[in-house]
């Protein structure tokens, strides 16, 4: 079952144009690692998914609820971990106020932060502050979970933890699109990886597919993480 559906989706910045005619779809559960170089379009790619940009022309087929997780976390700083979960699904979405503290309570336990609910973020690592915010975006009771760079803010020692975290995600059949520099991670969690390069997909298929190519603008890239 085809949760997002993109065709012919094009974006330019005044002359520069960003993203060059991209289809693709995401089924329902899968898992959709996004890789390529600085510049390829993958980050505005994702940012006219989630409406923070405006394609120029296209079409973007989706019916259902988007959470986004940022690079930079993008959490609150005046408020505590458990009001920068809790405040959207109260006040957007105008849920019962005792049920969504229930269901952040659940998630700050899944992430293995159920000790920081009073803490704020300048009291956290990074690596916590990207989980408050992947429970922060999980308590919107999202139907697909956008990522953006996930653990480029972070120390390589804790990028793992987060990885981990949306290992979990995965086995819990969350459907997922993820900009990474992870290759290793694309590889063994994603069930579709995209190559972009030059606002073009240039390569699309499993992970078997993708990081066994003959295609030499890819094997170029891959062999930049490799060597």
């Amino acid at each position: 079952m085809k949760l997002l559906e993109i065709k012919n989706l094009r974006k330019s910045f005044d002359d520069n144009e960003v993203l060059k005619d991209i289809s693709l779809s995401v089924d329902k559960g899968e898992v959709l690692a996004i890789i390529g170089p600085s510049g390829s379009g993958k980050s505005t790619l994702l940012r006219c998914l989630t409406d923070l940009e405006q394609e120029d022309s296209g079409e973007i087929i989706f019916e259902g609820r988007f959470g986004l997780v940022f690079q930079d976390f993008n959490l609150f700083p005046h408020h505590t971990v458990m009001k920068n979960i809790t405040n959207a699904p109260i006040r957007v979405q105008k849920r019962n106020k005792d049920e969504v503290y229930k269901e952040a309570r659940e998630l700050l336990k899944k992430m293995g932060l159920e000790d920081k609910e009073e803490a704020y973020p300048c009291e956290l690592s990074g690596g916590q502050q990207q989980r408050v915010s992947i429970a922060r975006a999980l308590a919107m009771n999202p139907d697909i979970l956008f990522f953006d760079e996930p653990t480029s803010a972070l120390d390589p020692e804790l990028t793992g933890e987060i990885l981990n975290v949306i290992r979990d995600l995965a086995a819990d059949n969350m459907t997922m699109v993820i900009v990474t520099h992870e290759m290793s991670f694309a590889k063994k969690v994603a069930d579709k990886v995209i190559f972009m390069d030059d606002g073009y997909i240039v390569e699309e298929g499993t992970p078997e597919e993708v990081f066994s190519t003959e295609n030499e603008r890819l094997k170029s890239f891959l062999g930049k993480f490799y060597d």
